[in-house]
C-alpha cells in the first residue's frame, strides 16, 4: 500500500488504498481496516479530513455504499469525527497510546513467542488429514445410496415452524426424541442393554472418546488399548494425561492375559470387539467374557468402540458387548458417520446408570449440548424404521462391493497384493511384499489420487508385515477398476526403487 500524503492540506490521498474484489473479506471490511491501520500506525493524523465517500467510491472503483459502510464502522467505533457523508475527520479524541503503539513497540525476537506445551506438541504430532472422498478411503460410505430427498423432508417438517426447544436445545444428553428412538434401536439391532437416560448424543465417536477419557482417567492412569489400534482413540486419551499400555490383537482380538500381564490393574481397556480396526478381527465369546472378568476384578472401565458393526454379511450381526455387562463397567460408542454420512457430525454413546450424571456435567462444561439442526428429523427417521431399512439396502450393497473389488483385485494386481474376504466392516488389509515400505506405497499412491493408508501407522511397534487399508465401502465399479490399476503402479513404483537401492 502506497504511504498516504500527509502535507497536503486538502483531504487525505486514499485512493492508493489496494482493495481486492476477488477475496473472501468484503470490500467495505477491506477498506476499514486499511483506514483504521493508516490512523493506529500515524500515516493519518488526527483532524485529517477524509474525502467525500462520492469521491473515494470512484477514485477506488467501488459502489458508494461500501464506502458509506466502512466510514459508518469506524465512527462507531472512534476512530472518524464528523458527519459521515459531510465531511469526515480522524478523531481527535484518540488516546495517545494507540497512535504509537505498533510504530514504536520494539519488533519482537523471532522465535519468543510462546507455543504449544509438550502434550500440545505430542497431540499435534498425532493429527491426521481429514478423509477424502476418492478410492478407497476406509470407512467412507456410499453417499449417493443415501435417502437425501426423504430425509431433507423431515428436516423442512421439523424446521418450518420449529418450537422455542428446538432452538434453544439446552439438555446436554441431546433431543430426547432421539434418545428414546436409538435406545429402542439399539436394543433390537446390538442387543445393547439401555433406556433412552443412558444415551448420550455427541458429535461424532471422536467426542464421545474424549468425554469418556475425560469422565474416567485422571493423568497417570494406565490405559489398555489395542495394537494396532485406532489412532484418533491415542490422542484422547493423551489429552487426558493417561500412560498407554498396548495390548497385542490376535485372532480373537485383544489378548487379556497380555493385558494382565502388562498392567493388571489399568484404569480402562479400550476395544473395538465387532470389527477391530484396523486388522478387521471379531472378538470371541470366550474372550469377551474374559474381559469382562478382568474388568471386575481390576475394578476397572471397558469402552467399546462399536463403529460398523452394522455391516455384518455372514450370519446376524453379532451382540454388543455392553450387552454382556452386569456390572456397569462398559461405555459403548457408536457414530452416524458410517452409517449415514461423516458430514452428519452425530454419534451417540451408552453410559452406565449411575455415570449418567457425571458424564452430562462433563459434557456441560465442554460445548454445552449437541447441535439440534438434525436431531429431530434423525429421530424419526430411526424410529420410523427407515435406518433400519437403509442399513439393510448397504449390507446387501457393500457385501456386493467387497466380492467384486476382490475379483478384480486379483485380476488388475495381482500377486503384489494379498487379500481374503471378510465377514464385515467396510475395508479390507491388503498385504504388501514382505520387506516393502507401506508407508511409501501409500504416498505414491496419494500422489496417483488413491487413499491407501498405511497398516504400519497403527502399530505402536514395529508391524510383523506391511499392509494396506483399503475401502471399498463407497466406491463403484468404474472407479475401483481405475483405482487398483494405479493401486499397482504405486507398488510398482516403490518395489521397483526399493530394488535399485539394493543393488
Amino acid at each position: 500500500m502506497a504511504r498516504l500524503d500527509r502535507r497536503r492540506p486538502g483531504p487525505a490521498h486514499l485512493a492508493s488504498l489496494a482493495l481486492d474484489p476477488t477475496a473472501r473479506e468484503p470490500l467495505y471490511r477491506q477498506l476499514y481496516f486499511a483506514i483504521r491501520d493508516a490512523i493506529l500506525t500515524g500515516r493519518l493524523q488526527p483532524g485529517a479530513r477524509l474525502p467525500a465517500s462520492r469521491t473515494l467510491a470512484r477514485d477506488l472503483g467501488v459502489s458508494r455504499n461500501t464506502v458509506l459502510a466502512a466510514f459508518e464502522q469506524l465512527a462507531a467505533e472512534g476512530y472518524l469525527g464528523g458527519r459521515v457523508g459531510a465531511g469526515s475527520y480522524v478523531s481527535r479524541s484518540l488516546p495517545e497510546e494507540a497512535l504509537t503503539a505498533r510504530t514504536e513497540a520494539p519488533p519482537r525476537p523471532a522465535g519468543r513467542a510462546p507455543g504449544p506445551s509438550a502434550r500440545g506438541r505430542r497431540l499435534v504430532g498425532l493429527a491426521r488429514g481429514s478423509v477424502r472422498a476418492r478410492p478407497f478411503a476406509p470407512g467412507l460410505p456410499e453417499l449417493a445410496a443415501f435417502p437425501f430427498e426423504e430425509f431433507a423432508k423431515l428436516l423442512q417438517r421439523h424446521w418450518r415452524a420449529p418450537p422455542a426447544s428446538f432452538l434453544i436445545g439446552a439438555d446436554p444428553m441431546g433431543w430426547r426424541p432421539l434418545r428414546e428412538a436409538l435406545a429402542a434401536h439399539l436394543g433390537v439391532a446390538r442387543a445393547v442393554r439401555c433406556t433412552a437416560d443412558q444415551v448420550l448424543i455427541v458429535s461424532g465417536a471422536q467426542q464421545a472418546l474424549d468425554l469418556s477419557a475425560r469422565v474416567l482417567v485422571d493423568p497417570g492412569d494406565r490405559v489398555w488399548v489395542e495394537e494396532p489400534g485406532y489412532a484418533g482413540l491415542e490422542g484422547a486419551l493423551l489429552a487426558a494425561g493417561a500412560e498407554l499400555v498396548p495390548v497385542p490383537v490376535d485372532r480373537e482380538g485383544l489378548s487379556v492375559a497380555a493385558g494382565r500381564a502388562l498392567a493388571p490393574t489399568a484404569r480402562m481397556a479400550c476395544v473395538a470387539p465387532s470389527h477391530q480396526y484396523p486388522l478387521g478381527v471379531t472378538m470371541s465369546l470366550a474372550r469377551r467374557l474374559e474381559l469382562l472378568d478382568w474388568a471386575r476384578t481390576a475394578d476397572a472401565f471397558v469402552l467399546e468402540d462399536d463403529y460398523d458393526s452394522e455391516y455384518r454379511y455372514a450370519g446376524r450381526p453379532l451382540a454388543a458387548l455392553q450387552g454382556l455387562d452386569a456390572d456397569g463397567r462398559v461405555i459403548y460408542v457408536g457414530t452416524m458417520s458410517k452409517i449415514l454420512f461423516p458430514g452428519l457430525r452425530l454419534g451417540y454413546m451408552v453410559v452406565p446408570a449411575h455415570l449418567v450424571d457425571a458424564f452430562a456435567a462433563v459434557r456441560r462444561i465442554s460445548d454445552t449440548h449437541p447441535p439440534m439442526l438434525a436431531q429431530p428429523a434423525l429421530a424419526e427417521f430411526v424410529a420410523d424404521g427407515r435406518l433400519a431399512q437403509h442399513i439393510r439396502r448397504m449390507r446387501a450393497l457393500y457385501a456386493e462391493r467387497q466380492a467384486r473389488f476382490l475379483e478384480l483385485a486379483a485380476a488388475i494386481v495381482g500377486p503384489d497384493l494379498e487379500l481374503a474376504p471378510s465377514e464385515a466392516g467396510m475395508h479390507l488389509v491388503g498385504w504388501l511384499p514382505k520387506g516393502l515400505d507401506d508407508r511409501a506405497v501409500a504416498a505414491e499412491a496419494a500422489r496417483l489420487g488413491v487413499e491407501a493408508p498405511p497398516l504400519s501407522a497403527h502399530y505402536r511397534g514395529r508391524p510383523p508385515r506391511p499392509g494396506l487399508l483399503l475401502g471399498y465401502a463407497g466406491v463403484g465399479e468404474t472407479e475401483t477398476r481405475q483405482g487398483l490399476a494405479l493401486l499397482a503402479r504405486a507398488i510398482r513404483t516403490v518395489a521397483a526403487g526399493a530394488r535399485r537401492a539394493a543393488e
